[in-house]
């Protein structure tokens, strides 16, 4: 037998095994398995996005906590590093479309898997929307716009149109579009922050210890975790690998490792980037006062030229643009997930496939129109960008915490991962510790920082938290969603005497 007829036979043994294991779980999968391992890390890349998330927050990090707030990124990727393992062992034992919901599901049951797929479901179109307007203000200067908020307002609204049209185009067009969006990425961050730590560095490696005089006169550990809002936004996306797992071969061992190498990959982007910008800065001085409220334009005009400037930025808004893809992918296949399950309204038409493109169109124009409507209201507000980012955040944050949770209560009843990858005896400490990180970085989105603010806009990332969860409740128990499902829920804890099945 030729190499090549070994390995088709390889690929088409590897095919049969998937879907007798989506059988064995209680699913028939429509889509077409042909995302690659490089694929799948692309899509995650992309989604966590080292650019957008620096880029994004780089000026409000910097102004309140000046160079130092470039440990959080360290801190957080340790944290959700954590996270990531616990997701690993559960998507390689559950390699199921839609990510949270269908982990949920099968570690709690119906009613928590419910609210849990609410809540993350509410914040991925959020977090399309959030990605979406802070690309607005790069489009606009690329192609010499007068800025405003109508310019961002519309350059949004076009990248969203550009996002859902590539994602139309099926798995292959999305794989494609991820494997493009992560090549132009990384080498466009090493590229320009290459430039920058050679050739336009202005500070020591000191720095990074100096404050500069940010929070002068109040508490700097306090404006150090207010900063770490970059490295909260920067690092989720690692669970877009497991969103599209009914499209990856071998999903229980390929999955897994893309989420570790998404945390580690981007990661190191994401710090490299951040590091070379801050030695860049002239003045950190007149970014703490508010003098330079654009560090990063600043940085990059100085460097590059009008000229130079124009290509950097068509390098961040391909970042952009393939985040916004990658969330969108994601979103619409949890809410096909959900919809497969009947736990929608509408679900037969949000469950709807296209036996031509292999996707699910209905689902992927409500990750393209919700986030469409955020970007529209967010003429109501002048600090659009950081009140978006933070309802985003937090509510994904709430999402992946309801798994971890859900996987911590499983385990100590009775569940043993057995997936092809497993952290073995250290799954316990891994869950219980990922745990502890996530309910304090969410404490820290919450915490009231603006005592001078009215009492609402001191405390809008928690009410926005209280609002989706409390939402979520009220349907949950007026409409019992859940209760039209009769898919398999709470099977990862085994079968006891005392324990009569659960399935809520």
């Amino acid at each position: 037998m030729s190499s090549s007829s070994a390995e088709q036979s390889s690929t088409a043994d590897t095919m049969d095994a998937d879907t007798a294991r989506l059988k064995e779980l209680g699913y028939t999968s429509e889509f077409r398995r042909d995302m690659s391992l490089w694929a799948n890390f692309s899509l995650g890349f992309t989604y966590l996005s080292p650019v957008v998330g620096i880029y994004t927050l780089f000026a409000f990090a910097l102004a309140t906590a000046g160079p130092p707030m470039i440990w959080s990124l360290l801190i957080v990727g340790l944290g959700q590093l954590l996270v990531a393992l616990v997701f690993g062992e559960i998507v390689s034992q559950y390699p199921l479309a839609g990510g949270v919901y269908p982990w949920a599901r099968r570690l709690w049951g119906r009613r928590w898997a419910w609210l849990t797929g609410w809540v993350y479901m509410i914040a991925l179109l959020v977090t399309v929307a959030s990605v979406a307007y802070g690309a607005g203000p790069y489009v606009a200067m690329l192609l010499g716009l007068q800025p405003g908020t109508n310019t961002t307002i519309l350059c949004a609204l076009a990248i969203l149109v550009l996002a859902t049209a590539v994602n139309m185009g099926g798995t292959r067009a999305l794989g494609l579009a991820a494997i493009i969006g992560f090549s132009t990425e990384i080498l466009g961050a090493l590229a320009v922050g290459g430039w920058l730590l050679f050739a336009e560095r202005q500070h020591g490696i000191g720095v990074l210890f100096d404050s500069f005089g940010a929070a002068s006169g109040d508490s700097y550990l306090a404006a150090f975790l207010a900063a770490g809002l970059i490295g909260i936004f920067q690092y989720y996306g690692f669970e877009a690998c497991g969103d599209v797992a009914e499209e990856v071969p071998n999903p229980a061992k390929r999955i897994p490792k893309s989420m570790r190498m998404t945390i580690y990959v981007g990661g190191f982007a994401a710090t490299f980037v951040c590091l070379a910008l801050i030695l860049s800065v002239p003045d950190f001085g007149a970014v703490i006062s508010g003098a330079d409220p654009d560090p990063v334009t600043t940085v990059l005009n100085t460097a590059f030229g009008t000229v130079g400037s124009k290509i950097v930025l068509l390098v961040v808004l391909v970042s952009f643009l393939s985040c916004a893809l990658a969330l969108q992918a994601a979103a619409s296949r949890l809410i096909y997930s959900y919809a497969r399950d009947r736990m929608l309204p509408a679900s037969q038409l949000f469950a709807r496939f296209s036996a031509r493109l292999h996707i699910p169109p209905y689902a992927l124009l409500v990750a393209a129109v919700v986030p469409a409507l955020v970007v529209l209201a967010s003429r109501i507000s002048v600090d659009a960008t950081e009140r978006i980012i933070s309802f985003a955040v937090l509510g994904i944050y709430l999402g992946f915490q309801m798994v971890v949770l859900a996987a911590l209560r499983a385990r100590l009843r009775g569940w043993v991962p057995r997936g092809q990858f497993t952290l073995g005896r250290w799954g316990l400490l891994v869950n219980v510790l990922a745990l502890g990180y996530g309910v304090a970085a969410i404490v820290n989105m919450v915490w009231p920082r603006s005592p001078e603010a009215p009492w609402y806009d001191n405390y809008l990332t928690l009410l926005a938290g209280v609002l989706v969860v409390g939402s979520g409740v009220v349907l949950l128990v007026t409409t019992r969603p859940y209760g039209r499902s009769d898919a398999p829920a709470g099977d990862a804890i085994p079968e006891t005497p005392e324990r009569t099945v659960d399935s809520r």
